[in-house]
């Protein structure tokens, strides 16, 4: 009985930290939700933007996945296109968010670590293809000439480190769903009344 009495939810403790303790009311019932729920959206949008080109040709990474040592890609790349459409969807409802998000998660490890294996190169231009631009070449838009003068290094280091970071942070939202779960407003908590 002691301990109940001296006991104080973590909640309560939350809330008389507040600098406007009448704000908690709107943090706990609207702005954490939300965020919550925007941030898995866009998590999950991301992988369907980027699974829906695979979902209308599912042979087309055959080769890709192979060439990252899984064997057969006839059925690696398929797996690959419904992970990221339909398990983009998934998180982006919060179904089954932890094991779909936890499989993503492993899947854009993947993808992370080949961006710092494999990088686009240094150049897109090859000498004579720098001579040909600075000879004026009418091969190349102004703004492609400006972009390529240095043989293109400077623009692929940009795609590059955008890769790079983007991957990175997909990576992280992915995993973060999977160790927290599709949160205030998932169809996993209002629909099916619990969490995976």
């Amino acid at each position: 009985m002691a301990m109940q009495s001296i006991y104080t939810p973590v909640q309560q403790q939350e809330k008389s930290h507040f600098y406007l303790p009448f704000l908690a009311g709107f943090y706990e019932h609207f702005a954490q939700p939300f965020a919550w729920t925007a941030f898995r959206v866009a998590i999950g949008g991301m992988l369907m933007i980027e699974g829906y080109p695979k979902i209308i040709a599912p042979m087309a990474q055959v080769g890709f996945v192979e060439n990252l040592g899984f064997h057969p890609g006839w059925i690696w790349s398929p797996t690959l296109a419904a992970m990221q459409f339909f398990g983009g969807l998934m998180i982006a409802l919060g179904l089954f968010t932890r094991p779909v998000a936890l499989a993503n998660a492993v899947m854009l490890a993947i993808t992370l670590w080949f961006h710092f294996a494999h990088p686009y190169g240094h150049a897109l231009l090859t000498d004579g293809g720098i001579a040909a631009l600075k000879a004026g070449s009418d091969l190349f838009t102004p703004n492609a000439a400006v972009r390529l003068m240095d043989g293109g290094a400077k623009f692929l280091e940009q795609v590059q480190t955008k890769a790079e970071l983007a991957s990175l942070f997909w990576t992280g939202g992915a995993f973060f769903f999977a160790a927290f779960g599709g949160g205030y407003w998932s169809a996993d908590k209002l629909f099916l009344k619990r969490e995976f």
